[in-house]
């Protein structure tokens, strides 16, 4: 079996093996793939491997040998499922692999809008405590999270587990989500509506996919919602927010801060308007990429494979 990684290395820079997958077929590693190489690299696969580089419908059509792509992330939209499955064409994707590493950097995050731990580090560095006449000196108000309001919008596993967190820092939990879930463990959660999420509080994480009906949530009328003194998180996807609103918010002091590790475009332009933005921390798309998820989703890839060619679909798509 003919296997083609499309954009291995995002996945893999060189810290995992491939062996996972080399034991199921004769593989190729291409660490990118520019819009022009695709096809050319895809001919004679009888499988693909993709993260973020695009199987548009014209170009499946133009591969009658391809039996299965599999996409190395949660999001699929990356594939024209619809066109891979006119031709019978197996798409799985690899879910909950990252649960964990995201609730993580939204904690990174918001505790870094919290207590400043890089500008004050930057500053001893400088010499400024030692140059200082007392045992300590803030450069910015530090807050406290235990009775905050930690409002979720989206209750998948990750906002589940950020919800966890959250508890466990003393807070309070509101979630927005579509469909109301009760899970052990978090009988403390409270849903409310899409206004009262953005109302209430203190700090705003995003967990949702994105659909027709999230694109933009994040926009003028729903920022004049928040309090003055609250944060806005998103790890989930850059389309979410409508950035110039978001920006505009910033310089206004509409809001507290906001920190964000997807943009709508990635990488963003040099001027993308929430670049350089006040109070805003952008970090590029790592909340997937520990050592521990990124093993996770090559052996859930190499797991979901290895079905297929045992004549079952896992995690299947389309």
């Amino acid at each position: 079996m003919k296997i083609v990684i499309l954009d291995g290395y995002t996945l893999n820079p060189g810290d995992l093996s491939w062996e996972p997958l080399k034991a199921l077929g004769d593989v190729t590693v291409h660490d990118r793939s520019s819009g022009d190489e695709i096809l050319e690299r895809s001919s004679g696969a009888d499988v693909l491997l993709t993260n973020k580089t695009p199987l548009n419908a014209e170009t499946i059509r133009q591969l009658p040998g391809l039996k299965y792509i599999g996409v190395l992330a949660t999001g699929y939209n990356v594939v024209d499922t619809q066109a891979a499955a006119e031709q019978g064409i197996v798409v799985t994707n690899i879910p909950d692999y990252s649960t964990h590493s995201v609730a993580q950097l939204v904690f990174a995050l918001l505790l870094e809008q919290c207590n400043h731990v890089a500008a004050h580090n930057a500053a001893v560095h400088a010499g400024r405590w030692s140059a200082g006449p007392d045992f300590t000196f803030t450069l910015h108000p530090l807050l406290e999270l235990a009775d905050k309001t930690m409002g979720i919008f989206g209750y998948g596993q990750i906002g589940q587990q950020v919800a966890r967190l959250a508890l466990a820092f003393g807070m309070k939990v509101i979630v927005h989500t579509r469909t109301e879930k009760r899970v052990e463990g978090l009988e403390e959660v409270r849903f409310v509506s899409e206004d009262a999420l953005f109302a209430e509080s203190d700090v705003i994480s995003l967990h949702s996919p994105l659909t027709k009906e999230t694109s933009g949530i994040v926009n003028k009328r729903t920022l004049g919602l928040m309090k003055p003194t609250a944060f806005l998180i998103n790890t989930a996807r850059g389309g979410h927010v409508v950035e110039h609103d978001l920006a505009d918010a910033l310089k206004g002091g509409r809001i507290a801060g906001a920190a964000l590790d997807v943009l709508s475009a990635e990488p963003p332009a040099a001027d993308h308007p929430l670049i350089g933005a006040p109070n805003c921390i952008i970090t590029p798309h790592i909340a997937w990429e520990t050592v521990e998820a990124r093993q996770r989703l090559m052996e859930i890839a190499a797991s979901n494979l290895r079905s297929f060619q045992d004549g079952e679909a896992v995690n299947r798509v389309n």
